[in-house]
Order: C-alpha cells, then structure tokens, then sequence
C-alpha cells in the first residue's frame, strides 16, 4: 500500500521534543508501501525544519530525500486544474497548493492513505476515487 505524506508528520520526526514522535516512528516502521511525498509538501518541510529547528535538521532532510527514504512526487500540468477545482470545492477550508497536492497525489496512487496531523482538513475532503481518507497516525 501506499502512504501519502503530509509536512507536519515529518517536521515532528525531526523534532525530539515531539510528543507524537514515537507514534509516527511506530508507523513508518511498519508501513509496507511507499512513502510519497508531493515535491509541494517537500519545499514546505524543507522550509519548516529550517525555521523551527534549524539547519542541521533541513540538511538531515536532505539526506533522506537524497538517500530515496521517500518518492517525490510532482503535479502534472494537468493536475494543476484539479488543484484549482479541490481549493474552490473546499474553498471554507483554505486548502492551498500543498494539501491539494496531496489529494491529488493520493487519486494518482490509488490510495486512501496519507501521513498527516490534518484532521480539520482531510477530514471533510472526499478523496477523486471516492471513499474517506485514512489519516495516519489518527486512524491506526
């Protein structure tokens, strides 16, 4: 299966004060799929742990992006006017590029699943293939 990630999750790895941390840990320890990350989400993650927990944490990022720890993923051109369409359908809920490219990574990969604290967001969003998304920590 595969898992769509969102920026958060992997902005709390990184940090060891997290309080979530050791359940996100347990997840990716026993995610059997693919771990995508929209290249929108990877800017966002790269800026985040730069801000909030320096520089040594952006290049450990990095490393990992370096190393294939995920698959960046990146919108079609065509993928941008389903991008347009989601942030009007939803537009209460001020999705913006990042987590619109989610829900349309996540119809590209066939999956339900993403990696996210998100719940105000992704709760309420149909997935394009139907269904309800499962977020990941919230939904084990």
């Amino acid at each position: 299966m595969t898992l769509i990630c969102d920026a958060a999750p992997l902005v709390a790895l990184a940090d060891k004060d997290e309080p979530r941390r050791g359940l996100l840990l347990e997840v990716l320890r026993h995610e059997p799929g693919d771990l995508i990350l929209p290249a929108q989400v990877a800017a966002e993650v790269d800026y985040m742990l730069g801000v909030r927990l320096g520089q040594a944490a952006r290049r450990a990022f990095l490393e990992d992006l370096a190393a294939r720890r995920y698959e960046v993923a990146c919108l079609t051109p065509s993928d941008y006017a389903t991008v347009a369409s989601l942030d009007a359908r939803y537009a209460d809920l001020g999705l913006g590029l990042s987590d619109c490219s989610v829900a349309v990574l996540a119809a590209r990969f066939d999956t339900v699943r993403l990696l996210t604290f998100d719940e105000r967001d992704f709760r309420p969003i149909e997935p394009l293939q139907g269904g309800a998304f499962q977020l990941l920590p919230a939904d084990r």
